[in-house]
């Protein structure tokens, strides 16, 4: 039984941890969005304050993740970095019904994602 509940506690970190930065996405992305209305910010800078956010959210779940962790604290940073992009890929599809939009940059934004979270992860 040790085991089992040691697994299940560590579903439900991920999980917190996912939350939390999903949270923080969704906040960061509405302020975005408002100052993309007040200000009419260019294309340009809103996809480098998008990919800033991206930065920004999985490097504080990383933290999180590394602080709670205890071992291995940039494994758990970037494990959390890793579902944190697969989730983002998965809802990008769903949203583009196809990869014409996403693929240009899912690479970049992978490499992103996994390194945020892991440094993170490391400096915690």
């Amino acid at each position: 039984m040790g085991n089992k509940d040691f697994y299940i506690g560590k579903i439900v970190f991920i999980t917190k941890c996912m939350l939390a930065a999903y949270i923080l996405t969704a906040g960061l992305l509405l302020l975005l969005s408002f100052m993309l209305y007040r200000f009419g910010l260019s294309e340009k800078t809103v996809s480098i304050c998008i990919i800033g956010i991206y930065i920004a959210v999985t490097f504080a779940a990383g933290l999180i993740a590394g602080k709670s962790a205890g071992k291995r604290k940039f494994l758990w940073g970037l494990s959390v970095g890793v579902i944190y992009y697969v989730i983002l890929v998965i809802v990008s599809l769903i949203v583009n019904r196809g990869l014409q939009d996403v693929a240009g940059s899912m690479v970049t934004v992978f490499f992103l994602c996994a390194g945020s979270g892991m440094l993170g992860g490391m400096i915690s």
